[in-house]
């Protein structure tokens, strides 16, 4: 049966093997190691450099600390098939593979539902520019710049007849400008988010934000930016 030091020095080339990547050569509470950082763990790492069966691929600083970053040699390699079974090896590099790739499963994720969040503020970005930038509609022979002044009265009796129905939810924005759409056919977005901010500065509706993530949000082009808030959701406002 191999020593004690011996057992550390087999133990610590398994799991260089199953990472190629490269593995710190002391771990840490947070980054595990080939090696324990103790008088032992020293020794033996020592001895797997002076022999060659394991070489320093990089160097990286941790705060105040240096750690090596090692990977197996084919001299280490070769030597931990003579001591150890391959089967026992392959096994050991098959768990990390499979650890490796739900760790990048996870990761490719995140990275979409980042990118999600980024293309809904994107696009809320682009359309308050566009508003920014769009010179003011000439008012039509009824007086409306928007071809009609009926929506803001439908939108205000549809709200009112969600809450007379006990409508567990404040009105979504889409729901609320397909509603005004039946009223004024020709009515924008944008001219629908400009209704909707006379109708707050006339304290005759509340909007609500959007709590959920970025990525989540339904159909963001009817989202209104309203300070560092995206507005999402309408209510009307008692009198």
């Amino acid at each position: 049966m191999a020593d004690r030091s011996t057992q550390m020095l087999l133990d610590g080339l398994s799991r260089a093997v199953a990472d190629p990547a490269g593995v710190p050569l002391f771990g840490g509470k947070s980054v595990p190691g080939l090696f324990a950082a103790g008088a032992s763990g020293r020794a033996v790492a020592q001895r797997c450099k002076d022999e060659g069966l394991l070489r320093v691929v990089r160097t990286e600083t941790k705060g105040k600390a240096s750690l090596d970053v090692c990977t197996i040699t084919e001299k280490g390699l070769a030597y931990l098939l003579s001591q150890v079974s391959p089967k026992q090896v392959l096994e050991d590099f098959i768990r990390t593979l499979d650890a490796k790739q739900s760790q990048a499963g996870e990761l490719l994720m995140i990275a979409r539902h980042m990118q999600a969040a980024i293309d809904a503020l994107k696009l809320t970005a682009e359309r308050v520019l566009e508003q920014l930038h769009q010179p003011a509609a000439p008012p039509s022979a009824n007086g409306s710049a928007n071809g009609s002044e009926a929506w803001p009265g439908a939108v205000l009796s549809y709200l009112g007849q969600r809450e007379e129905a006990a409508a567990a939810e404040d009105c979504p924005l889409p729901e609320l400008f397909r509603h005004a759409q039946l009223t004024a056919h020709g009515l924008t977005i944008g001219h629908f988010h400009d209704g909707l901010r006379r109708l707050v500065d006339a304290g005759q509706i509340y909007l609500h934000p959007w709590t959920g993530p970025l990525y989540a949000l339904p159909e963001p082009p009817y989202a209104l930016l309203v300070g560092h808030e995206i507005a999402y959701y309408a209510s009307k406002r008692s009198v």
